[in-house]
């Protein structure tokens, strides 16, 4: 399988006056797969459509292994593309689905057919050749798709929310397959979700989006412990964002207070007297007892939800959601309890 980067330079998209995709820049580096994560209206499947040749950009260039494809016809740019329906024709067997792009292009029929087998055999549908889409169920339609998308052999791979039309278990199963597949050929894959779990999961990188232009982009892990803004914080997983006061400052080190706990963090940026900073919940420690440094709660919600508890607690601060593991120490609703966390938990955020 071919490996190829592509490239978003200062691609503007305008539906008449509404801009769907602004002055955006970025790179899907080759052979990873990337994510485009965000809510509906955020720009990221029209972003996915201009790659796939679908939609043209109103300004700047799209570069397919470092060609310029920005005017090139969808069919002239070696791209393959599940759709969210999955978009398979319903009078034909999975055999002639996952060909049909190979008959297109006028290969023989002992080679589509060969190419088509081995193809159903990566997605594990090996002796489905033979049934209708309407024989399978949601996920073996959906390994049909990408198997007709990846049988071509393209230099990108995109997938279009391809998970959604399925149950919870199913998706998990289904995008571990993707993920999977897409490691054993080393494709190029762009994959357009707005389920950030999903997003987590699956990624080599992920670029958040919002209101057409990217709010955040990195590696999983590091887009989770380090959002740098309110949305990121609290479109990737759950967030506590709160204001913080700044009592003093030496040098990069700042001493600032959250209710009654004083924190300390460092940053070369300049801080206003009050910022707004975001904890995971499941960073924060529940105590019964009150120890030093902390911050005097009562819970107003309590759930048992299996793998742990979950509080909603109110504080001088507002209300904080903590995850707790802790299956001994268990609070009901108003109890007294003191928080606590470390200070590297505290991430600064931009407004």
């Amino acid at each position: 399988m071919k490996k190829a980067e592509v490239k978003f330079v200062n691609i503007t998209k305008k539906f008449n006056e509404t801009v769907a995709v602004d002055n955006v820049s970025c790179s899907f580096e080759a052979g990873t797969l990337t994510t485009l994560l965000g809510p509906s209206g955020c720009g990221k499947t029209t972003s996915l459509r201009i790659i796939a040749g679908l939609e043209r950009a109103t300004e700047g260039k799209i570069l397919i292994d470092n060609e310029d494809v920005t005017i090139l016809p969808a069919t002239d740019r070696d791209v393959s593309m599940v759709f969210q329906s999955y978009a398979l024709f319903p009078h034909m067997s999975v055999i002639e689905n996952v060909s049909y792009g190979l008959k297109m292009i006028k290969e023989k029929k002992e080679e589509y057919t060969e190419k088509s087998i081995e193809t159903l055999k990566l997605v594990n549908l090996e002796g489905y050749e033979n049934r209708m889409p309407s024989e399978l169920s949601g996920g073996q339609q959906q390994r049909v798709a990408v198997a007709r998308a990846i049988v071509l052999k393209p230099k990108v791979l995109l997938f279009d929310e391809p998970l959604s039309n399925l149950d919870a278990k199913l998706r998990r199963q289904v995008r571990e397959d993707i993920r999977e597949i897409q490691q054993k050929l080393g494709v190029t894959t762009i994959y357009v979700t707005h389920d950030q779990e999903e997003a987590l999961a699956i990624s080599d990188k992920v670029i958040v989006m919002n209101n057409a232009v990217i709010s955040q982009q990195g590696n999983p892990k590091d887009l989770y412990s380090n959002p740098k803004n309110k949305f990121v914080a609290n479109f990737i997983g759950d967030a506590n964002v709160m204001n913080a006061k700044i009592d003093n400052k030496e040098g990069d080190s700042y001493k600032i207070s959250l209710a009654e706990m004083k924190v300390n963090i460092s940053t070369n940026e300049n801080l206003s007297e009050n910022i707004p900073v975001a904890i995971r919940p499941e960073k924060i420690k529940i105590n019964k007892n009150k120890i030093e440094n902390c911050i005097y709660s009562k819970v107003t919600n309590a759930s048992f939800v299996g793998s742990n508890y979950q509080y909603i607690v109110s504080s001088k601060i507002g209300k904080i959601y903590i995850v707790s593991n802790d299956m001994e120490n268990v609070y009901s609703v108003n109890d007294e309890v003191f928080l606590s966390f470390d200070d590297k938990e505290v991430k600064i955020l931009n407004n």
